[in-house]
């Protein structure tokens, strides 16, 4: 789901990391704020889903915070951002699929225990002799 471009805002802050004399000179670093609480196209569960899986980058008012400054050019940062946020808004839209309860089968159940008889032997056999002491 690509995020409407009215609810987005970029703001560009000088980076630190790789660039040379560039990074003392250009705002290549971008902070890029999405806000999800307007979103007419995201429900509540949507919403729900996008507090859990970015809890660190949703604000209390409802925004979306992204920082990107790993490019060198600001251009590529921006598409990064864009990018996360567009990943972002793509998970939570998908719904996790239910839990089916299944019950083991009669094969499995016989190889834990056969598995579990193998590591009590062999820790039977690290144990000193009865008769000595």
């Amino acid at each position: 789901m690509r995020p409407l471009p009215h609810l987005i805002d970029e703001r560009f802050i000088r980076a630190s990391g790789p660039g040379g004399q560039n990074v003392n000179k250009v705002s290549t670093a971008v902070q890029l704020v999405y806000n999800a609480a307007q979103d007419p196209r995201l429900t509540q569960a949507d919403r729900g889903r996008l507090a859990r899986q970015a809890s660190h980058l949703l604000m209390q008012d409802g925004t979306l915070h992204i920082d990107a400054r790993t490019e060198r050019s600001q251009s590529a940062n921006r598409r990064a951002a864009r990018e996360r946020l567009q990943a972002l808004l793509e998970a939570c839209r998908q719904a996790p699929k239910k839990r089916r309860a299944t019950r083991p089968t009669l094969g499995s159940k016989l190889r834990r225990l056969q598995n579990k008889n193998q590591r009590g032997q062999t820790k039977q056999l690290r144990r000193r002799p009865a008769g000595e002491d």
